[in-house]
């Protein structure tokens, strides 16, 4: 859609289309020029770097690969199986998904690249020890520096990085730095990783959770006062309602202590109707403090919030970081995938992590998992998820509505843990229903430290603004507990303007993947009108975090790139502001076709998925031949 413009007289009046930004008239441009241009300056391009090439490529024995042909509209609709003239909505259930593993056809065995010749495999093994065969085979650099061999003195994936000639001798030996390796010892760049020891611990279910079960016994005193024996309560949290079995050992010796002979000394000295464990217990003034007034809270995000990219939010001046949502029961069980959300960066001065679940039980033996086998400042429940997957099985929104099963899991992880406990909340369940004014009292009491409010219901997802009026009377209610407001903030004015209504402090959560810069905005009160190349460079320190994070071999840039992809899907909605007609852009406001200040200003104004991969290109080197890419939160506005 094109604005338009009407000439009334000697004025010049600009009618601007309802939920588009308004761009100013020099720079509005149609659907087909400004695709025609984008192509026109890529072929260009390529051409240019391809004729510089030419000799390369004749002495190099290795292929490019090829360019990615655009797919027509018509074919995509028939490989979804989608009828002609609908689109792919919503979630994207059936997105195409290739795993890193499958861009390479066979990979360097690890006994090869630590440098020990004898693989314990044997003639089992799978993988390549012929080096100069694999060398034949492997694709082409990506570039002539290693960001790990230049940061680090040393890089640990040898002859199989993406950047290997940098540290490689002719003889495929790997150099090191001994200076830089110096520097760096004894540092510990992230932790709150899984050790072996504690995974296979969980896999077999003999942690024992002490904590955990004394609460959970006090639980079951409760419900046998209350109801008789033989009826079944859906609310309590009996053995049945553990999804994963774990520490019912633990619970079963407590239970055996408790029920030990009268004449026997009890396990617990009592001092009159307390006992010694009530007199020691932490209070909850005795617990790790963290000062959350007045603070910039990056949400936690899930597929982008990843820690490369919260490190690239850290650099711009976010005060507070938390990792993406992770499963209790997954954490329970021991799993690496679920693991690595709690990752922490050193950078990440106040990080916490967010937990979802929806049993007390389950949810009160993650949070003393969390408490004794991490560093986190805080522990966040996600009682605000509203995918189905969550809600239907009583987890995120679900929980507001479940307040008994709520309030049993925000004693019990207050129980067990020695950081702070905070908690995420929307307004309610139905859009005109409104629940969270009455749930914020009651959490008052159960002890959570600090509530972050996202102002709009689950059915109402993105489709309306945020409701600020509804959470500055939620505010008043919440104080003296510190209340953070979120939803719709895209500039230095609309913090300012969340400050007012006053909340405690502000999260961020979109408006840090369309601009992550809006931190240094907001502290700096001002209105940035970044360049296209300093855009570009933000990117490249993502990319440099993302192969320090993932890896340097192919599976580690090709992580790396899809993560940079679903990142350029929100990043592609940012409008210079040089280009505004009025400032600053709303975050509803849909950006019209215009043309940049230049070939790459315009480049990263696409909302075509061909062109992101372009700019991960000039980071990443090219895609592999097999490569396909359909973003995870692709909105139902674009293409």
């Amino acid at each position: 859609m094109e604005n338009a413009v009407e000439e009334t007289g000697d004025k010049k009046t600009d009618v601007f289309v309802k939920g588009e930004a308004a761009i100013k008239p020099e720079f509005l441009t149609t659907k087909d020029k400004f695709h025609g241009f984008i192509d026109s300056e890529s072929t260009k391009r390529e051409t240019t770097s391809e004729n510089d090439k030419v000799e390369e490529s004749k002495e190099s024995p290795f292929e490019e690969p090829e360019a990615k042909k655009p797919k027509l509209e018509t074919e995509e609709r028939s490989k979804a199986g989608k009828p002609d003239g609908k689109r792919l909505r919503g979630q994207n259930k059936s997105r195409p998904h290739i795993k890193p593993t499958t861009y390479e056809e066979k990979r360097l065995c690890l006994s090869v690249i630590k440098d020990n010749r004898e693989c314990p495999f044997g003639d089992k093994c799978h993988f390549h020890h012929d080096v100069a065969e694999y060398m034949a085979t492997k694709p082409a650099d990506i570039g002539e520096s290693c960001y790990l061999y230049d940061t680090f003195g040393k890089c640990g994936y040898g002859l199989s990085c993406r950047f290997a000639k940098a540290h490689t001798t002719p003889d495929f030996k790997t150099m090191e730095n001994a200076e830089l390796i110096k520097s760096c010892e004894g540092k510990t760049v992230v932790k709150n990783s899984l050790s072996k020891d504690l995974q296979n611990s969980l896999r077999k279910r003999s942690v024992a959770f002490k904590k955990s079960a004394e609460y959970l016994k006090t639980l079951s005193n409760n419900k046998d006062k209350r109801e008789p024996q033989g009826n079944g309560d859906a609310c309590a949290p009996a053995a049945s309602a553990d999804p994963t079995g774990l520490g019912q050992r633990a619970s079963t010796e407590a239970e055996t202590q408790a029920q030990a002979s009268p004449d026997k000394e009890p396990p617990v000295k009592t001092i009159g109707p307390l006992t010694d464990v009530d007199v020691i217990k932490l209070r909850q003034c005795e617990k790790k403090q963290v000062d959350f007034q007045d603070k910039l809270y990056l949400a936690p995000l899930t597929t982008c919030g990843n820690l490369p990219f919260r490190r690239v939010c850290k650099r711009f001046g976010a005060d507070i970081t938390c990792g993406e949502m992770a499963m209790c029961t997954n954490l329970l069980q021991g799993q690496q995938s679920e693991w690595a959300l709690l990752k922490r960066h050193e950078s990440e001065d106040v990080f916490g992590v967010q937990v979802e679940g929806c049993f007390p039980d389950t949810m009160t033996r993650c949070a003393e998992l969390i408490n004794n086998n991490t560093d986190v400042d805080f522990v966040d429940i996600n009682s605000g998820c509203p995918i189905d997957l969550v809600y239907k099985k009583g987890g995120g929104c679900g929980l507001m509505t479940r307040t008994r099963k709520f309030e049993q899991i925000v004693k019990g992880m207050n129980y067990v843990l020695d950081v702070p406990l905070t908690v995420k909340i929307r307004t309610g369940v139905q859009e005109k229903c409104n629940i969270a004014h009455k749930l914020i009292p009651e959490m008052k009491k159960w002890g959570v430290s600090m509530i972050t409010l996202h102002g709009r219901s689950r059915e109402q997802r993105y489709t309306k603004l945020a409701d600020w009026d509804y959470i500055t009377s939620c505010s008043k209610l919440a104080s003296p507990v510190p209340l953070f407001g979120n939803g719709d903030i895209l500039s230095y004015e609309d913090a300012m303007k969340a400050r007012e209504t006053g909340v405690s402090g502000i999260m961020i959560a979109r408006g840090a993947l369309i601009k992550p810069w809006i931190f240094t905005e907001i502290k700096e009160s001002r209105h940035w009108d970044i360049s296209s190349s300093e855009r570009l460079d933000i990117l490249r320190d993502f990319s440099n975090f993302g192969l320090e994070h993932w890896g340097s071999d192919t599976r580690g840039v090709e992580k790396t790139r899809t993560f940079m992809l679903e990142w350029l899907s929100f990043m592609c909605r940012y409008i210079p502001v040089g280009l505004l007609e009025r400032v600053p852009q709303k975050i509803n406001e849909r950006p019209p076709y215009y043309m940049g200040r230049n070939y790459l200003e315009s480049l990263m104004a696409s909302q075509n998925v061909g062109d992101w991969v372009r700019i991960s290109e000039m980071l990443l080197g090219p895609v592999p031949n097999n490569f396909n890419f359909l973003p995870k939160h692709k909105a139902n506005a674009y293409k």
